[in-house]
C-alpha cells in the first residue's frame, strides 16, 4: 500500500488539499462580495437595489438546503461554472480572480471539487456565518 501512494501522487490522481483560512475568506468577502451581499452577508449591500436579481442572503444557505451547506453550488456560482446573470453580466464580474484549480474542497457528498484557494477560503468564511 505504501508504494501505491507515491504512484497515485506521481500520476496526479491525488488532489491538493490546502488549508481553509476563514480570516482570509472574510477579507475576500469584504472586498469582493459585500458590495452586493452586504457586510452582514444578508443580501442588502449598497449595490443590491440596482441588480436585476436580488443578492442572496448568504447566512441562510445551509438552512435553505435542509441544513447542509451547498458547497458544490456555491463553488460553481463563484467560479462561474453555474453562472448567474444579476446585473447584465455573470456573477461575479471579477471572476478572473477566483479562477484556478490549485486547491480542493470537499463537496457535500465527500467528493473533492477542484477550485482555487481564494474560493476555499471564501467558502470557509461563508460556512462560519451560517445561521443555526
Amino acid at each position: 500500500m505504501m508504494r501505491l501512494i507515491p504512484l497515485v501522487m506521481a500520476l496526479g490522481l491525488a488532489t491538493p488539499a490546502l488549508a481553509q483560512d476563514t480570516v482570509q475568506g472574510e477579507a475576500l468577502f469584504g472586498f469582493y462580495c459585500a458590495t452586493c451581499h452586504g457586510n452582514a452577508a444578508t443580501g442588502k449591500g449598497p449595490m443590491s437595489p440596482s441588480l436585476v436579481v436580488a443578492p442572496a442572503n448568504l447566512t441562510t444557505l445551509a438552512t435553505r438546503n435542509a441544513g447542509v451547506f451547498p458547497t458544490t453550488r456555491v463553488v460553481m456560482r463563484i467560479d462561474g461554472r453555474d453562472p448567474l446573470v444579476s446585473h447584465g453580466s455573470t456573477m461575479p464580474v471579477y471572476g478572473d480572480f477566483f479562477e484556478g484549480t490549485d486547491a480542493a474542497i470537499k463537496a457535500e457528498t465527500g467528493q473533492p471539487i477542484m477550485t482555487s484557494q481564494p474560493i476555499v477560503d471564501l467558502i470557509a468564511y461563508l460556512e462560519s456565518i451560517q445561521e443555526e
